[in-house]
């Protein structure tokens, strides 16, 4: 009954954190989606300066700018069409090439901005490979125009009554390379003898402060609105699993909105206005995001475009209008973050910079206040044992710890059911005939020994949150990426790499992925299956059958799972067997299942 109860409470567990994701998903309010003449109302026409448009992009790939008054007119940029969809080196250095740049050099990241629209196009990040081999490539978070997909950033300004910079704007810099300590000073003066800077400033991590200052020496005044923008070009590859979000989000007005890339691919344009916040582009463990000014409004877009057989999503910001008049200044400060999710950089950004929100760029799930608690022990821990695997081990028994009252007390309750198993296979051999009778005298036995068949599952429903927010760790937080164990586990983030299936690698092919069983998934289902046997089987011998294949099932479950939760599993699963065996000594109780008497 105990074990049948176990299954249950996991099965219903499930089904209710599932269920209450989607009921929550159910629950968020309609987006806002811009009809054909919205589109066409919010472009810039003269007269009506308080609804430009954000910079279009051609049907050729290359960025273009809305004209002014004349919705659906583009300026593509000339010289740009690298169509390759995976640049060599070689060609990477030609589209470089291509257009003036200045460099990017900081201890975290590396690369350079393009002269040529003053996009920040070519990013490396200097502390993450794309594996776990040493003389593998940096990532490349973002991807230089002239690529088949590029992805960049670019601030500006939208006007009505003024030539503003665009897409095939060349701007002047005060000097060659852009580093922490030296920030740089972009300039461009149109014939109206209005002067735009863009002061680009880097901190020592990840985290661009761009100020944007206009100055009037011209004879009339112009109006302008700033703008932030992320483009990307194709759709990436991504996880496609629902704990996690990959595509487009923002926080707007303290609310989280996250956007898949189906459902701008549907919309095409999702639109508010939000005093603070930010709004950017998620990877599983990267982030692009645009960060205007905390204190003052800013209308947010999210929008895609297909260009060449390519969706092109963009994410924007546009501030309010700033009306300079002649011999005036005016400037406006935002910021652009592009990096990895490195849980406390963020929370220090948050804090630091006052980012409202911007701790939930990391994607903690619903069961945040188990899953932030989980990571920063698993980080505390992993700072005096030198590995995460040897934290994942001591969490584990922290948390056996806190669980051992109640586990100690349903332990007890299966010891005594199980001294009492003799007696239920009599009286179901007595009652065969008669279930009504044989669940009748069953429960009668239990209210006279005082057994609680359901106590079994009590220590089972308070982990499965708590497994569930592990889980979530070990899945989304990079600070576990390719983060080592001892032995064969070069990465407690990927799946346990070692089957006997080809020999342990003795033999040179690789198995289907379903039959891909690690050594720890093995370790794991063999932990389970001896708990299993410590525990009181099920009266009737159809479901001891099934409770048989348990263990089987849970290996092939868990055999593609993260490396670090399987191990969290199979040692929480032995201690349990460990505490399980004294308390049944204890108490009198034979090991394994009683034979027939």
């Amino acid at each position: 009954m105990e074990q049948k109860n176990l299954l249950l409470a996991i099965v219903l567990s499930a089904i209710i954190m599932v269920g209450f994701q989607w009921y929550s998903a159910s629950q968020r309010p309609p987006e806002v989606v811009q009809t054909a003449e919205q589109k066409k109302a919010a472009e810039i026409k003269p007269g009506t300066p308080t609804a430009p448009s954000m910079p279009a992009a051609s049907s050729n790939g290359a960025p273009s700018i809305a004209v002014p008054g004349a919705p659906g007119m583009a300026v593509p940029v000339p010289g740009q069409g690298v169509s390759s969809a995976a640049l060599s080196e070689e060609n990477y250095k030609k589209v470089l090439a291509a257009t003036p740049r200045l460099k990017i050099e900081s201890p975290r990241v590396r690369g350079s901005i393009s002269l040529t629209g003053a996009r920040i196009d070519d990013l490396i990040l200097s502390d993450y490979r794309e594996t776990i081999d040493e003389d593998s490539k940096n990532i490349s978070l973002l991807l230089p125009f002239g690529s088949a997909r590029p992805y960049y950033a670019d601030f500006g300004w939208v006007s009505a009554d003024t030539k503003v910079p665009d897409a095939t704007t060349v701007w002047t810099s005060n000097q060659q390379t852009l580093t922490p300590e030296n920030p740089v000073t972009l300039s461009w003066k149109n014939p109206d003898g209005i002067t735009f800077f863009q002061e680009i400033s880097l901190d020592a991590n990840y985290m661009f402060t761009i100020k944007q200052r206009v100055h009037n020496s011209g004879s009339k005044s112009a109006t302008v609105f700033p703008f932030g923008r992320i483009s990307r070009t194709g759709t990436p590859e991504i996880t496609d699993f629902y704990i996690l979000h990959e595509g487009l989000l923002g926080v707007f007005e303290g609310v989280l909105k996250e956007i898949d890339y189906d459902e701008i691919q549907e919309d095409k344009l999702i639109q508010n206005k939000s005093k603070g916040g930010w709004i950017g582009i998620t990877d599983k463990y990267w982030l692009t995001a645009l960060i205007p000014d905390q204190n003052t409004s800013a209308d947010n877009r999210f929008s895609d475009q297909i260009q060449k057989n390519l969706d092109n999503y963009q994410v924007d910001f546009r501030s309010d209008a700033q009306v300079i008049r002649p011999g005036a200044i005016a400037e406006t400060s935002s910021r652009f973050f592009a990096g990895a999710k490195e849980a406390q950089l963020i929370i220090d950004y948050r804090d630091q910079l006052n980012i409202t929100r911007f701790d939930l760029a990391i994607d903690w799930g619903w069961f945040e206040f188990l899953t932030k608690p989980i990571f920063f022990a698993l980080i505390y821990f992993t700072g005096f044992l030198g590995n995460m695997g040897l934290a994942i081990l001591l969490l584990t028994v922290l948390i056996k710890l806190a669980f051992f009252p109640l586990a100690n007390k349903s332990y007890r309750a299966m010891s005594k059911m199980k001294l009492l198993q003799p007696e239920m296979v009599k009286l179901r051999e007595r009652f065969k005939d008669d279930r009504a009778r044989m669940n009748q005298e069953v429960m009668a036995m239990y209210k006279r020994e005082k057994a609680n068949p359901a106590s079994g599952c009590l220590p089972i429903l308070p982990q499965i949150p708590v497994f569930f927010a592990l889980y979530k760790v070990v899945f989304v937080t990079i600070e576990l990426r390719h983060a080592p164990f001892y032995g064969w586990i070069h990465d407690l983030s990927a799946a346990d790499p070692m089957t006997p299936l080809n020999l342990f690698g003795l033999i040179n092919w690789s198995p289907p992925e379903i039959l891909a069983i690690g050594i720890w998934p093995i370790i794991m289902g063999v932990t389970m299956f001896i708990q299993q046997k410590l525990n009181p089987p099920p009266p009737d011998p159809m479901q001891a059958k099934i409770f048989m294949f348990l263990p089987i099932m849970f290996t092939f479950m868990l055999a593609r799972f993260p490396a670090g939760l399987v191990i969290y599993w199979a040692w929480n699963n032995a201690l349990s067997v460990l505490q399980q065996y004294f308390i049944m000594r204890k108490a009198g109780v034979p090991i394994g299942n009683p034979k027939k008497t």
